[in-house]
């Protein structure tokens, strides 16, 4: 007999022991350890039993257990100096609060988060890296308000059929048996969010918090009686459903949670955020909505509106492919807009005009998100350097005649927080010899070249066999789950060898990141896998989309590898991918293998939590290891860019990774001294620690986007939303002068002049005659553009130089200035015109710019 419905019945504690029902309710116990040993020493087997979820494990214990702690001094002691560090943790002042100017708030919203597996809202990177922003956040004092959705059923937990196919199954959450509250009125009823859908139909969520150390996570909940049942499901599972599902989650993301952020600084009194930062385009709703504010609270046009929204927008997109964008079909989200729809009082063309693909190569009739969020965002960035510059490329639309490096698209590379990622073993063995705090800071790496090479390696085989011993158990539960008995699992019991080169790979499984690239040459890989002297081994994990066939596939062509009695000791794949799983990965691999289709991978940050651990990597120069490889922290795999054939381009790629694994990685790994050391390993893996260790870390990340984005960010926030609504109207005045009056702008004429057998060193007078259109010299740089000349006579990294006025004549103006003949070789020049104000975020905002109808100037052909 089945229940029809089930809820958490919580756990009354003793008065001595309230302080654990504090404790579980604050999630800092997924990254501190104090509390985590805590938790344990109430029932370490319950502990083991619940994975580590202090919520289930309060619910399970026993009255007499609990009566027995009640009366235990020493765990007594244990728990109050647990719960004095939690408080103290929570009061302190940290590194924000010695800045001066900085944001009161700053409102997060992602579409998922990953903080712990026992709050499963995540399905990969993004959100993982999401949880890591709150997590340093909280750490650094930076006052962030989390905004997600309550996902009753996440993504899904992944199994297998006995042919190695992946199942799906969505197992129901109760957020009351969770380390979550329901955000409440003073009355004690809760709070509701409400959005107009069509039809006539009111969408009402509830808000869930999770208090992730200082930072609040709002969570907006749809699953309750107060809706009928189809909107009940708007938040069934995490990227799930139809086209109509898909967008009623990005409605309800955007604009109700910025309804819940103002609900929770309205009932708690904490500050208004004067940042919001969109987490990629599933956010981008968020604009419309702050927009709606400003023209019904303030009395601001929907021009004024825009430029006030955008001024503290922060926008960061996460994909470096067009497909992974969400894009809508446009009537269907014109008919959320009609009329008294989920964002009244805004003209619903302007609404549409701002997710449209009106640049070449774009389909306008689809509503694109990333381009939605870039529009409403004064600062975008992209989270690597290579990343940045993909961005730039595949948004370049948005702004012609600009080049690539001044499409305003910056980057800010990922980070991961340590304490959730790096082994307990790992993090005492580095405080041995630096201090703590210094690490912290991302300083003192240098001294963890002092370790022991002995305590290194021993510290380094702990991890390995503690991943060994883990897979076995999820290998028996998986192969049973397939079908097979105790009696045919034999062979579990020698799976894998915590002396034996243990190389992870785990991941999503969409086609670019190819899973199946090590099965290129399946005999050259098994030769390997049972080498007599350097084998190694491969621990391998991975989801793929519910929708996907193809992904699927490729997890189901590695399990039926990976099922070979040759070689099932020495390749496993594990299913059900999760935090938890993530965790003994990356810290027990000894090599983390990334094989994406470059420039396909924007970040990816498996590979910067191995190497926190003591792991190496072996990728392709993609994302974060693009920026990072130094020729000794890891080896790069070539990469057959320029190859359109993809099958060659696999051959090709998968023959250097196993080149580079036979004859390099393996032969150092085994390359034993004296004392049976891999010294020159260690070594390497020494200067990985100290040259990776500072940059990986998501306090340098949180601190790039503080100085980088959210500053900025609120400085330009505060100047055009204050009191005073003149600033603001001023600038959306000044930009329509500038757009209306931009077509009659043109470059008449350009001459050089002083430079007759040009040298280098010398400098050339440059003259320019523009007409303005009716605009004035302050609302217009007009800026000589010089340099090297490329192919097609392009110019490569020009150098810039401002032209001033000197006259005017017949509405026209001449603009004078020098440039400086700074190399040799062939050298050109041109003339541009880009609008100038104060309030803007840089010369490419508006995408407008002039130049002469002739092509660029030579000087002479080549510079002597």
């Amino acid at each position: 007999m089945k229940a029809i419905s089930r809820f958490t019945v919580r756990t009354v504690l003793p008065e001595p022991l309230a302080p654990l029902g504090e404790l579980a309710a604050n999630l800092r116990w997924v990254w501190d350890a104090q509390t985590r040993a805590v938790f344990a020493a109430v029932d370490e087997r319950i502990w083991e039993a619940v994975d580590g979820d202090p919520v289930r494990l309060l619910g399970e214990v026993s009255v007499e257990r609990l009566n027995d702690l009640r009366d235990d001094a020493a765990f007594l002691r244990r728990l109050g100096d647990a719960a004095e560090s939690l408080r103290t943790y929570l009061t302190q002042p940290r590194w924000y609060q010695s800045l001066e100017g900085a944001p009161a708030g700053i409102a997060y919203f992602s579409a998922e988060y990953g903080i712990t597996s026992a709050l499963p809202q995540y399905s990969g990177g993004l959100g993982i890296l999401a949880g890591d922003h709150l997590k340093t956040a909280s750490d650094l004092g930076v006052p962030v308000i989390g905004v997600g959705l309550l996902y009753r059923h996440g993504y899904f937990s992944q199994s297998l059929s006995r042919e190695g196919w992946q199942l799906e199954r969505y197992p129901t959450m109760d957020p009351g048996g969770s380390p979550m509250s329901q955000l409440r009125e003073a009355d004690g009823s809760p709070v509701r969010v409400e959005l107009r859908l069509p039809g006539d139909r009111t969408l009402v969520a509830h808000v869930w918090k999770a208090q992730v150390g200082r930072v609040p996570l709002l969570l907006l909940d749809a699953g309750h009686e107060g809706n009928d049942p189809a909107l009940r499901d708007v938040t069934d599972r995490l990227y799930g459903g139809t086209t109509d599902h898909r967008l009623r989650q990005e409605l309800l993301l955007g604009v109700g949670g910025v309804r819940a952020v103002r609900a929770y600084c309205r009932i708690t009194g904490a500050p208004e955020p004067e940042v919001f930062h969109m987490n990629e385009g599933h956010a981008g709703f968020l604009g419309l909505e702050r927009i709606r504010e400003f023209v019904t609270e303030r009395g601001l046009s929907f021009e004024e509106a825009l430029e006030a929204a955008r001024a503290g927008t922060v926008f960061t997109t996460h994909t470096p492919v067009p497909a992974g964008i969400d894009r809508f079909p446009r009537g269907l989200v014109l008919s959320h807009f009609t009329g008294d729809g989920t964002v009244p009082d805004i003209p619903v063309e302007r609404i549409m005009a701002l997710g449209t693909e009106d640049y070449p190569g774009g389909d306008p009739e689809l509503f694109n998100m990333a381009v939605m969020g870039m529009r409403l965002a004064q600062r975008v960035n992209g989270v690597s350097l290579l990343h940045g510059a993909v961005s730039r490329r595949m948004f370049h639309g948005l702004w012609p005649g600009f080049d690539l490096d001044e499409v305003p698209i910056t980057s800010v590379t990922n980070g991961v927080h340590a304490a959730t990622w790096v082994a307990d073993e790992a993090m005492e063995l580095a405080q041995r010899t630096a201090d703590p705090r210094e690490l912290a800071q991302s300083r003192g790496w240098e001294q963890v070249r002092e370790v022991s090479e002995k305590d290194l390696w021993d510290m380094r085989r702990t991890l390995r066999q503690r991943l060994v011993l883990e897979a076995r158990r999820r290998l028996r539960a998986s192969w049973k789950q397939r079908g097979a008995t105790d009696a045919e699992l034999g062979w579990i019991d020698d799976a894998l060898d915590p002396d034996v080169l243990t190389i992870g790979f785990a991941r999503r499984v969409p086609s670019y990141k190819r899973l199946t690239l090590m099965l290129r040459d399946r005999d050259r890989l098994k030769a390997m896998l049972l080498h007599p002297e350097r084998p190694i081994q491969l621990v391998i994990a991975g989801k793929a989309h519910p929708a996907d066939e193809g992904g699927k596939r490729l997890i189901q062509e590695i399990v039926r590898f990976s099922d070979d009695p040759e070689v099932r000791h020495r390749i496993v794949f594990l299913p059900d991918y999760d935090m938890a799983l993530a965790r003994v990965l990356v810290q027990g691999a000894d090599v983390w293998l990334n094989n994406p289709l470059r420039p396909l991978e924007a970040c990816g940050t498996s590979g910067m939590k191995v190497a926190l651990n003591g792991g190496l990597n072996l990728s392709i120069l993609d994302g974060w290891w693009d920026e990072w490889f130094d020729g000794s922290n890891g080896w790069a795999i070539p990469s057959a860019d320029g190859i359109d054939d993809p099958d060659r381009r696999d051959a090709l790629e998968a023959s250097a990774l196993y080149d580079l694994v036979g004859e390099q990685v393996a032969e150092l790994f085994y390359d034993r001294d004296g004392g049976n050391l891999p010294s020159r390993w260690l070594e390497m893996v020494k200067h990985t620690l100290a040259s990776l260790g500072p940059k990986v870390l998501a306090t340098r990340m949180l601190r790039d986007y503080v100085s980088e984005l959210y500053g900025p960010a609120a400085e330009s926030a505060r100047r055009l939303t204050g009191p005073d609504t003149a600033p603001v109207r001023e600038l959306a005045a000044w930009k329509q002068r500038v757009v209306d009056a931009w077509p009659g702008v043109r470059i008449e004429h350009v001459e050089v002049a002083g430079v007759d057998a040009p040298q280098v060193g010398e400098r050339a007078e440059v003259h320019a005659s523009v007409r303005l259109g009716g605009l004035s010299t302050d609302d217009v740089s007009v800026e000589a553009v010089f340099g090297r000349v490329g192919e097609g006579d392009g110019l490569v990294k020009p150098a810039r130089v401002a032209l001033e006025p000197v006259r005017t004549d017949d509405s026209a103006v001449t603009f004078a200035g020098e440039m400086t003949l700074d190399r040799a070789g062939a050298f050109g020049y041109t003339v541009r015109v880009v609008p100038r104000h104060e309030l803007l975020s840089g010369p490419a905002e508006l995408g407008l710019v002039a130049y002469p109808e002739e092509p660029a100037g030579m000087l002479n052909g080549n510079l002597r």
